[in-house]
């Protein structure tokens, strides 16, 4: 088992191949890889959908009017961005906000899996329809999901993993920000219970089988060098 400074040192490494990834087209058009930023060996991780344009220049998660909302919801639970861990399920940003392609998701799943990998979670929050889909394996809506908790192997990890509304969502409607902070306030109750037993080496084993690989795309050039990014986790 390694200690959380190894783990913090893989985790590095990832984000080092992630930041000059070209496995998708989004390579073409990003400015910054946004890679995710926190806790390397938080409790407690938040998963949203794809980085918007403050993510993309200033390549870090949730840094617009939803990224204060969610300060202010960690802060009522008595938290700090500092002490969790945020992350996308894709992490270059879809042109003109567009949902991502099925590729796109594809081709950052293995990033993500890595990530909670070494983070060690025992709460993963999804924030909003797309990460909750995606995470759960199943077209269920965030509506019907929110604040129920369950069990799920993300990976090799068992999480408790618990759907909440994205915090842009709530921005403009009341009655769903309100939902949304009743939500957030059982968060510590589930931080209480711990991890989930994990899963053997044997029952780890990808829940889904591979995809055929698609035939690879021809080389692009490679992309100006950006600038360095401090503090990550």
């Amino acid at each position: 088992m390694s200690s959380p400074a190894e783990r913090r040192e893989l985790l590095k490494a990832v984000y080092e191949e992630a930041r000059e990834c070209v496995r998708c087209p989004l390579h073409q058009t990003r400015t910054t890889v946004v890679f995710g930023s926190g806790n390397a060996d938080a409790d407690l991780m938040f998963i949203g959908e794809a980085p918007g344009a403050n993510e993309d220049r200033i390549g870090l998660p949730f840094v617009g009017q939803a990224g204060k909302l969610l300060d202010t919801l960690l802060a009522e639970i008595g938290f700090e961005r500092k002490e969790v861990f945020v992350a996308n399920t894709v992490k270059c940003r879809p042109p003109g906000n567009r949902d991502p392609h099925p590729k796109e998701i594809e081709s950052c799943h293995d990033y993500l899996r890595r990530q909670v990998a070494l983070i060690e979670p025992a709460v993963i929050c999804t924030l909003g329809n797309f990460s909750t889909k995606l995470l759960r394996g199943d077209t269920t809506g965030i509506s019907r999901l929110h604040g129920r908790e369950e069990v799920r192997v993300i990976g090799s990890r068992a999480v408790h993993l618990y759907p909440l509304y994205h915090p842009a969502a709530a921005l403009y409607t009341p009655s769903m920000l309100e939902t949304l902070r009743a939500d957030f306030h059982r968060i510590p109750e589930l931080l209480a219970l711990g991890a989930p037993e994990q899963p053997s080496p044997l029952e780890s084993l990808p829940e889904v089988e591979e995809p055929v690989p698609e035939p690879e795309e021809p080389p692009m050039p490679a992309a100006p060098e950006p600038a360095p990014q401090l503090g990550l986790f």
